[in-house]
């Protein structure tokens, strides 16, 4: 009979670790991962704040954006399949005449817009 000589499987010299500690590897991958959805999701121009969010399974009429000051609250209604609640706060005020919000398959996109800041200063004159 005719046999190769190959390694055995069970040598030592061959053995290897089936598997590798990864809880760091993992960690770090997901941390990178949620960070960069995070930046991905707000944009800022001189004129408004993009804001970019998922909401699989949320129509637009179950949804309620409420915009005060700097702070947007976006929270999904009792009848919604699904809850959302969360706020941001952006560093400058909103106007929230011309913001906008746009839901499009499952992607809400809410456009809003920078106050211009209005100064409040008043000159005196010198008597």
């Amino acid at each position: 009979m005719f046999f190769a000589s190959a390694p055995s499987v069970f040598q030592s010299s061959v053995r290897r670790p089936v598997y590798a500690p990864t809880s760091r590897s993992v960690e770090r991958f997901l941390g990178e991962a949620l960070s960069a959805a995070r930046q991905n999701a707000y944009t800022e121009d001189e004129n408004a704040f993009t804001l970019t969010l998922d909401m699989p399974g949320i129509a637009k009429d179950q949804l309620s954006i409420a915009v005060e000051g700097a702070v947007v609250r976006i929270q999904s209604k009792d009848e919604a399949p699904r809850r959302y609640r969360a706020a941001y706060e952006l560093p400058q005020e909103l106007d929230s005449t011309l913001s906008e919000a746009k839901l499009e398959n499952g992607v809400l996109t809410l456009k809003l817009a920078k106050k211009a800041p209005v100064n409040h200063a008043t000159e005196l004159t010198i008597q």
